[in-house]
């Protein structure tokens, strides 16, 4: 199975309900009519009534985003992490495959799942969050991908920066403006890495922000694999942290004790928390500039265009490179720890 080169990310406009309730009753569920789209702009996900109660969650994937081999992996590794109880929600498996096509489409199914975002006040929760990253870590670092990419600083930065000078989506007055500061900001990014050293990079889920967690009462749930590519693992632990810095040691203290309990952290990662924050700014920015023409965007993002969003942006930036001069949080209990 491959995508359709033929396929565009506006068939989206064409995907009505009637098509995605009668794809999943090709695959056998009695769907009851019930339905819910989801927050998601980079693919299109519904939650299904099925009948006699309960529900499913039907992701149909952008065209022409990740190859059928990338998919597949992303499955296989979350079907991993899951027969080995750690709380991910996997694809269901259906006639033998987790990956299906429907018209210009391709989906799957995964059980549903309720809850809330963490409290990142709760250091508590932050303690099992950084059990259940550790976890993952130990099958992320068993096996490499072989389809996903990387996190690096060329295709979320340097691409990125290029990308929008070149299809002009900065306002034209602050052309240079930009230009200056996206190139301090990739040489303190290399910096940063430098300071770090040779990192262990490993398969990650890589976009591990709280609102990719569901907490039910004691239980949490990670969800959204989509994003996954192999990176350091301090990326899964970073968005977690909020607040100055005041606030967010205890946060990291919190969440690497969890950590720790399972897998040991490598302090020197510490050195690429605001490395890792420029990328994904400079990342989100393209990312909506490359899906501008999706209607969806534009109906979901209208400051995109407004010329306050680029002077925050530029702003943002300017405040990354002052970050980044900074030294790292402190993980003030590691040297005491015995290794």
């Amino acid at each position: 199975m491959s995508d359709d080169p033929a396929a565009s990310p506006h068939s989206y406009a064409r995907l009505r309900p009637q098509d995605f309730l009668a794809a999943l009753e090709i695959l056998g569920f009695r769907c009851d009519g019930r339905f819910l789209a989801l927050n998601s702009y980079e693919n299109r996900v519904y939650q299904v009534g099925i009948e006699g109660g309960g529900s499913v969650v039907a992701k149909f994937y952008r065209p022409n985003r990740w190859s059928d081999d990338a998919i597949l992996e992303e499955h296989d590794f979350t079907t991993d992490l899951s027969e080995q109880e750690i709380p991910v929600v996997a694809p269901l498996e259906i006639e033998g495959t987790t990956l299906h096509r429907a018209g210009p489409f391709r989906l799957a199914v995964f059980p549903c799942r309720g809850g809330r975002a963490p409290e990142l006040d709760n250091l508590d929760q932050l303690r099992q969050l950084g059990r259940l990253v550790a976890r993952i870590h130990l099958i992320g670092e068993s096996e490499e991908f072989t389809h996903r990419p990387r996190i690096s600083i060329e295709h979320y930065a340097v691409d990125s920066c290029h990308y929008l000078l070149e299809q002009q989506f900065i306002p034209g007055d602050l052309h240079a403006a930009y230009q200056s500061v996206a190139d301090l900001v990739i040489e303190r990014i290399e910096e940063c890495y430098a300071c770090a050293g040779d990192i262990k990079e490993i398969r990650l889920h890589a976009d591990f922000h709280p609102g990719n967690v569901l907490v039910a009462g004691e239980t949490f749930h990670i969800v959204d694999f989509d994003d996954t590519r192999s990176g350091p693992s301090v990326q899964d632990l970073w968005m977690f942290l909020s607040g100055d810095r005041s606030e967010q040691t205890p946060q990291l203290a919190a969440l690497l004790e969890g950590y720790e309990s399972f897998r040991h952290f490598d302090a020197r990662e510490l050195h690429l928390i605001e490395a890792l924050r420029s990328l994904r700014i400079m990342h989100y920015s393209a990312w909506l500039a490359r899906r501008w023409e999706d209607p969806a965007f534009k109906r979901a993002f209208p400051w995109f265009e407004s010329r306050t969003y680029w002077d925050e942006h530029v702003l943002a930036l300017r405040e990354q490179v002052a970050l980044m001069q900074e030294q790292p949080l402190e993980w003030r209990d590691f040297q005491k720890r015995p290794r």
